[in-house]
């Protein structure tokens, strides 16, 4: 079955220095839904291992199975647009609408 619509949650503003999760679910798709998130139309990378997300200045942890996006300490650098596609390989991905994070 392919994904539905996914429902995305992105806070509006954050404090500069909080803990900010974001999250995206689509409950129908058969396989369970694997979620890519994007800021400002650019998909996130998967934090791997410590190296290479110091090295990129990764400040969260992404979750694609779980569909979250968390932000140990948000920075200003995280203000932008944001939206997650669910995928499952049946049909189209599903896009949620872009919401935008002022921090």
């Amino acid at each position: 079955v392919a994904p539905a619509t996914p429902i995305c949650e992105v806070p509006s503003s954050a404090m500069t220095g909080t803990v900010v999760e974001l999250s995206c679910k689509e409950t129908e798709g058969s396989p369970p839904s694997e979620y890519q998130w994007y800021k400002n139309g650019v998909a996130l990378l998967e934090k791997t291992g410590a190296g290479s997300a110091r090295a990129a200045n990764i400040t969260y942890t992404m979750n694609k199975k779980s569909g979250t996006l968390l932000f140990n300490t948000v920075t200003r650098n995280d203000t932008g647009e944001y939206f997650c596609e669910a995928s499952n390989g049946v049909g189209l991905p599903q896009k949620c609408s872009v919401k935008r994070m002022q921090v």
